[in-house]
C-alpha cells in the first residue's frame, strides 16, 4: 500500500491481526503429530518390508516427514510478523488519538478524512493574533497525524514484504543445504551477529529447522530466530522432565532426597505449562522464549513484546528462590513493568525481558554469598551486549532492574564485566557489590534504587558480621537479620544502594515488604516504569 487514511487507522483493530497471528502458530502442533506419525509409520515399514522397494519407500517418507518438519518454523514466523505488525498499528493508533485529542484542546476541527482546520466558532475574525497562533496549531497536529499515518504504512509495508518472502520461500523450499560454519563457542555476540546476516533466508531456516538447540541459545542472534528455535524444543524439554519423573517414581520405595526432588520436579513442570501456556495464548504482548533450561532449578529467559523493534527494554533478574516453577510469577512482575509503560507512554514500543539464566541461591546460607552472583555476571553480561548487536534501528533505551539476591547480579555483572545498559534500578537490594555508584559503568544520574519501609533486607546484616554473631551464640535467623541495634548503611553486600551516600538516585516505595514493589498503587511500580521509559520521576 501507499499508505494509511485516517479512516482506515481508526478502523483497524490490531488484536484481529494478532488472534490471525495466534492461529497459524496454533497449526505447529498438528504438524508435528502429523510429522511423528510418518515417522512412526516408517519404523512400521522398516521392521516389516525389506529389498529395494522398501528402501526407496522408506526414504521417501523421510523426505515427505523431513519437508513437513520445515513448516514449523515458517508458521511461527508468521505469527511473529502478525504480532509485530499489531503491535505497531496499537501504537500507530495510540498517537493517533493523542493527535487528535490535541486537536480537541487547541478548538480544532479533524475531519473524517483526517484534514485538520480552525474551528471559526473559536476565533474571532477580528483576533489576528489568535488566528495566527490556532493557525500553526492546526499544521502541529496535522503534522502529528501525518507521522502516525507513516508509522502505520511502514508496518504494513514491513510485514506485507515478510509475507512475500515466505510465500515465495514456499514454493522454492523452505531450506537450503547446511550452511558452512558455526560460530566459536563463546563467541561474542557481535561475531555471532555478523555471522548470521551474512546467511542466507533459507540458510538460517535450516539451522532453526535442524539446529535449534544452537540457534536458541546465541546472544547476537535476532530475538524472533531464537524464539522459532526455543519453541520449536518445547515438548524436548518436556519430554526431559517427565522422563526424570519416571526414573523417579521407579524408585519403591522412593528415599527422602528422592521424593524432595519428585516435589521440585512437579513444580517445575507446573511452571513450564504455565508458561507454555503463556507462550501459546495469543494475547498481547507477545511472549517470545529466548531461552531455557529445565535442569536443576530450571533456568528460563523470555520477552514480552520483542526486543529487537521496541523503543525501552526492561531486563528483569529476580533474586533469591527463583526457578522454572515461578517463573510465570517472575514473569507477571517484568508485565506489571510494562503495563505501567504503556500507561504512561501508549505512543511508544516498549518490551520487558525476565532474564533467569543463573542458579538462584534457595536458602540464606547460599545467599549470603556473592559466588552465585560473580557466576551468573558473564551470562547476563552476553545477553545484554546480544540485545545490542540485535535491535533493529535506533538504539533502544535498556534498562536492567534487579530485586533482592538479583540486584546483587546486576551490580556485579555491571561492575566486573560491565553491562549495555544506559540504566541500573535495584530494588528491595542486599547490596550491589560496589560501595558507590561511579564504580558500576552507566551514565550519572542512571544509577537508582528503591527500598520499602518495612522491607526486611533494610536490616540484614553483612556476611562477615554473620559469622561472628553466630560464634556468640545467635539463632541463625536472628543473625541474617540482626534486628537490634542496626546501624549505618552497609548491607550483605556493600553499601546500601537505596542510600542517598551511594552517589545514585532514590524513588519511594511503599509498604509491602520484601516483594510488594510490584503491587498496584506502590510507587515503586510507577518509579520504575518511569524510569525504563527515560521519564522524569
Amino acid at each position: 500500500m501507499s499508505g494509511v487514511g485516517y479512516r482506515q487507522l481508526w478502523a483497524v483493530d490490531p488484536g484481529g491481526w494478532r488472534a490471525a497471528g495466534a492461529a497459524w502458530a496454533g497449526l505447529v502442533g498438528p504438524v508435528d503429530r502429523r510429522v511423528g506419525g510418518l515417522r512412526g509409520a516408517g519404523g512400521r515399514l522398516r521392521g516389516g518390508w525389506s529389498g529395494v522397494a522398501a528402501t526407496a519407500a522408506d526414504t521417501r517418507l523421510a523426505v515427505l516427514r523431513d519437508d513437513l518438519a520445515s513448516i514449523a518454523p515458517a508458521l511461527i514466523e508468521v505469527d511473529q510478523v502478525l504480532a509485530e505488525l499489531a503491535g505497531r498499528l496499537t501504537v500507530a493508533k495510540a498517537r493517533l488519538a493523542e493527535s487528535v485529542a490535541q486537536a480537541g484542546a487547541a478548538g480544532l476541527l479533524v475531519d473524517r478524512s483526517g484534514g485538520v482546520r480552525v474551528d471559526p466558532a473559536g476565533v474571532r475574525p477580528t483576533d489576528r493574533a489568535g488566528a495566527a497562533a490556532a493557525g500553526m496549531a492546526a499544521a502541529g497536529v496535522a503534522t502529528a497525524l501525518r507521522a502516525a499515518l507513516d508509522l502505520a504504512a511502514v508496518a504494513d509495508r514491513v510485514a506485507a514484504d515478510r509475507l512475500d518472502e515466505l510465500t515465495r520461500a514456499a514454493g522454492t523450499g523452505w531450506a537450503s543445504p547446511p550452511p558452512p560454519g558455526r560460530p566459536a563457542p563463546g563467541a561474542a555476540p557481535a561475531l555471532v551477529g555478523a555471522w548470521w546476516s551474512g546467511l542466507t533466508p533459507a540458510q538460517r531456516r535450516w539451522l532453526i529447522g535442524h539446529e535449534p538447540a544452537l540457534v536458541g541459545r546465541l546472544d547476537g542472534l535476532p530475538v524472533a530466530a531464537r524464539d522459532q528455535a526455543n519453541r520449536l524444543r518445547l515438548d524436548v524439554w518436556r519430554a526431559e522432565l517427565l522422563a526424570e519423573r519416571r526414573l523417579l517414581l521407579s524408585r519403591v520405595p522412593p528415599g527422602p532426597l528422592a521424593s524432595i526432588r519428585l516435589r521440585g520436579l512437579v513444580r517445575r513442570l507446573a511452571g513450564l505449562d504455565e508458561l507454555v501456556g503463556r507462550l501459546t495464548a495469543g494475547g498481547a504482548p507477545r511472549a517470545y522464549l529466548l531461552g531455557l533450561d529445565p535442569g536443576g532449578e530450571g533456568r528460563v529467559v523470555v520477552a514480552l513484546g520483542d526486543p529487537d523493534h521496541a523503543d525501552r527494554v526492561l531486563t528483569y533478574v529476580p533474586g533469591m528462590t527463583a526457578g522454572l516453577d515461578d517463573a510465570p510469577g517472575e514473569l507477571g512482575r517484568a508485565a506489571r513493568v510494562l503495563d505501567r509503560c504503556t500507561a504512561l507512554a501508549p505512543g511508544e514500543r516498549s518490551a520487558a525481558v525476565l532474564w533467569l539464566d543463573y542458579d538462584a541461591p534457595d536458602f540464606l546460607t547460599e545467599a549470603a554469598s556473592a559466588g552465585q552472583a560473580r557466576d551468573a555476571g558473564p551470562a547476563l553480561h552476553s545477553f545484554q551486549e546480544g540485545l545490542r548487536v540485535s535491535h533493529d534501528g535506533a538504539p533502544a533505551r535498556q534498562t536492567v532492574l534487579g530485586h533482592s539476591y538479583g540486584s546483587l547480579v546486576v551490580g556485579v555483572a555491571a561492575r566486573e564485566h560491565g553491562l549495555a545498559a544506559d540504566a541500573l534500578v535495584f530494588v528491595g537490594s542486599p547490596g550491589v557489590g560496589a560501595s558507590h555508584a561511579a564504580e558500576l559503568g552507566v551514565p550519572p544520574g542512571e544509577v537508582w534504587a528503591s527500598s520499602a519501609p518495612d522491607d526486611v533486607i533494610r536490616v540484614a546484616r553483612p556476611p562477615d558480621e554473620l559469622g561472628r554473631r553466630a560464634l556468640l551464640g545467635a539463632a541463625p535467623l536472628a543473625a541474617v537479620l540482626g534486628w537490634p541495634g542496626r546501624t549505618g548503611h552497609e548491607l550483605w553486600f556493600g553499601h546500601d544502594p537505596a542510600d542517598p551516600g551511594f552517589g545514585g538516585r532514590v524513588f519511594p516505595s511503599g509498604r509491602g515488604g520484601h516483594t510488594g514493589y510490584w503491587a498496584p498503587g506502590n510507587p515503586a511500580l510507577d518509579g520504575m516504569a518511569r524510569v525504563v521509559l527515560g521519564r522524569p520521576l
